[in-house]
């Protein structure tokens, strides 16, 4: 199924403002209901208090909204959605983010610290994804990247970089990226915003892309492939080798999406266990997208994304002098951005090091065993595909 700039499912579609009168009595909790949660248990407001509220009791009613809202993971029943790395750690983490949180990482010659973080904390995420292995000739050579505001915008800026690079090198003024329809909703949210036409591709019976049909399905005016380490619906890592070998024979670039797996897979190789290559040693992989604020353990709002190259994180850059106000420029689609976000995702990868990534993915890792071999003994159920650290459990049997 191919879908361009405007998906199948208009994104600008559904109307969720009905109110209270338009649902039928006794019926299920809307949307309504959500986008409302505390009306009547706490004070709502449409407009501003006409005076300030006092600040302990203000302190006092988020602390009650947030040990409520704890209490739902604290459980351990929740699959997915948290990524903990326990109190005492994002206590310090809100701490480092306290010292920075009115820092402008727009303004650098006001706030250099901002330049360190950055800098290191890519350079900590693209040694991990084995930058070494690209070979350097030249000042344009070598594994770059740039903080961004999440997983969704590391994958978007690459195709935003690799539409750019195609129009000024190859002419092409209809862009297409070929991807597995496992990829995450982001590139379709990419397509969207960009005018990329997003041809996906649907997976094979082992829940994995379908090398050969996503190879069929490239044409001139195709950019980019791209695949998961591991895809979200199922947990699995694309055949990425194979997709690499794509890549380089039709001359295009190659994202994998290492938002889920990027701060694990490194760990889980090193423990031993059978890791396919995913990184920057498969020479198709020209760029990649790597999530701090799951698996590094740093405050939501971080991602990380790379390039193999200088040369193609430039198409993702914007800057302009004919502003009646001055020189702007921006690396990534926000302008201001606080520095507390830099400060503590640097805290957070220094504070673990590789001894205590270890000693995390060690316990994912005995966890995901378990789940394994749970599903194995119990005959209703099944595992989608062969599974690392992500499981997806199906049945024909009963209704999960």
């Amino acid at each position: 199924m191919a879908t361009g700039a405007w998906p199948e499912h208009d994104p600008r579609e559904g109307d969720i403002t009905m109110s209270r009168e338009e649902r039928q009595p006794g019926s299920a909790p809307s949307v309504f209901d959500d986008m409302y949660p505390y009306r009547g248990r706490f004070e709502s407001y449409t407009t501003l208090p006409p005076t300030g509220r006092d600040r302990a009791e203000i302190l006092h009613e988020l602390r009650q909204i947030a040990r409520s809202e704890d209490a739902r993971w604290e459980t351990g029943r929740i699959s997915g959605s948290y990524y903990h790395g326990g109190k005492e750690h994002y206590a310090f983490l809100n701490e480092i983010f306290g010292l920075f949180s009115h820092v402008n990482l727009l303004q650098r010659d006001m706030c250099p610290s901002g330049t360190k973080f950055e800098a290191e904390v890519v350079s900590m995420t693209a040694n991990m994804l084995h930058a070494e292995a690209v070979e350097c000739s030249g000042p344009d050579d070598g594994v770059c990247g740039a903080i961004t505001s999440g997983g969704s915008e590391s994958i978007m800026l690459p195709m935003l970089a690799y539409r750019e690079q195609a129009r000024a090198v190859r002419g092409i003024t209809a862009p297409e990226m070929v991807v597995p329809d496992t990829i995450h909703p982001a590139f379709e949210k990419g397509a969207y915003y960009f005018g990329i036409r997003l041809v996906r591709v649907p997976v094979g019976a082992d829940f994995l892309a379908d090398v050969e049909a996503m190879r069929a399905a490239i044409t001139p005016d195709t950019i980019a492939l791209a695949g998961s380490a591991a895809n979200y619906p199922h947990g699995l890592i694309d055949p990425l080798a194979r997709l690499s070998e794509v890549a380089l024979a039709h001359g295009i670039g190659m994202h994998v999406d290492a938002c889920l797996g990027g701060f694990l897979l490194p760990w889980i190789e090193k423990l031993g266990y059978d890791v396919p290559p995913f990184d920057f040693r498969l020479p198709g992989v020209t760029s990649m997208s790597c999530d701090t604020h799951k698996w590094g353990y740093g405050l939501k709002g971080a991602s990380v994304v790379l390039y193999r190259r200088k040369t193609l994180r430039r198409w993702q850059y914007f800057s302009t002098t004919s502003w009646p106000g001055g020189l702007y420029a921006s690396p990534t689609m926000a302008g201001s951005r606080s520095g507390g976000i830099t400060a503590s995702t640097w805290a957070s990868l220094v504070a673990h090091g590789e001894e205590g990534y270890l000693d995390t993915t060690r316990r994912i890792m005995r966890a995901a065993d378990t789940i394994k071999t749970g599903v194995a003994r119990i005959t209703e159920l099944r595992m989608a595909g062969n599974p690392t650290f992500c499981i997806a459990i199906l049945s024909d049997v009963v209704d999960i």
